[in-house]
């Protein structure tokens, strides 16, 4: 799988970007089709305080998955997104499998 992190507006993160990566390679162990990973961090100004977003688009054969979150920081907002992805990778499984 071919791993593209993008730093929107913000300085790059080596250990956002380990971890990152570290996430994303468990999934594409785990489900093999996937081909490709954008990955986006962003930083917006929200009086929240939850202007921290990431977000994850994984191309593979089919319809994209995409998914996004906002959190106080980096790491709580990718660990939600990655949860969300993989939430849809057992979905679109199961879908292939029912076939």
């Amino acid at each position: 799988m071919n791993i593209n992190i993008q730093y929107v507006k913000m300085p790059f993160s080596e250990s956002m970007t380990e971890y990152v990566i570290t996430k994303l390679n468990k999934l594409g162990e785990k489900y093999a089709w996937i081909v490709n990973a954008r990955v986006f961090f962003k930083r917006e100004n929200d009086p929240a305080g939850h202007g921290k977003i990431c977000e994850i688009e994984l191309s593979m054969p089919g319809p994209n998955i995409f998914a996004s979150s906002k959190d106080t920081n980096f790491e709580l907002a990718a660990k939600e997104t990655t949860l969300e992805i993989e939430k849809q990778l057992q979905k679109r499984k199961a879908v292939i499998k029912a076939r």
